[in-house]
């Protein structure tokens, strides 16, 4: 699983501005996702999240370095999609603000959630043995079919599904339990 940038210090070496623009480019499709659960149209999605970069950029010196790049992105995500709808007002196919208003809200919580998941994930992937962990990695992230991770593991294919039902019930219970101890 690719690391969460937003908290860690993998800009290390870099500039302010090397690492500014990659927090931009590595979290462009949680953007793109976020301001598109809100307007609900590519185009218009695409053209606020190329706004809101703008804007990004103009205040990047606004930003501290360590800080959560996704909420601060979000936040002015949110107020370009709010512009967004105001200048459009007289459109019958745009939201309106207080809606989107609403859907910002439950968008910012699902990707608050997610970010729970994905930290709880990866903690729980690191206490599977390296062999199981390679088998979910060639599975799930490489998207390499059952029989082809049969043939690399040098298994049997019901052997791999029951291996990877289990590993999943594994995870699956691990997380939850990691939710629950945060709650």
């Amino acid at each position: 699983m690719p690391p969460d940038s937003s908290h860690d210090n993998s800009g290390v070496g870099l500039s302010d501005t090397e690492h500014f623009v990659q927090q931009i480019a590595e979290h462009q499709n949680r953007i793109y996702g976020y301001v598109f659960s809100m307007l609900g149209d590519h185009t218009s999605a695409a053209d606020v999240v190329q706004e809101a970069n703008l804007v990004l950029w103009r205040k990047k010196d606004s930003f501290k370095s360590g800080a959560a790049f996704v909420p601060w992105a979000f936040a002015i995500a949110r107020i370009q999609v709010l512009a967004y709808v105001r200048d459009r007002k007289r459109s019958r196919h745009v939201l309106d603000a207080e809606l989107v208003e609403l859907i910002s809200d439950e968008a910012q919580k699902q990707a608050e959630q997610i970010d729970t998941l994905r930290l709880a994930l990866r903690s729980c992937l690191s206490e599977l043995s390296s062999r199981n962990r390679d088998l979910i990695q060639t599975r799930y992230f490489q998207s390499t079919p059952v029989a082809d991770v049969a043939q690399k593991f040098d298994r049997g294919v019901s052997d791999i599904k029951v291996t990877l039902m289990r590993l999943r019930r594994k995870l699956r219970e691990c997380v939850e339990r990691r939710i629950q101890a945060e709650a």
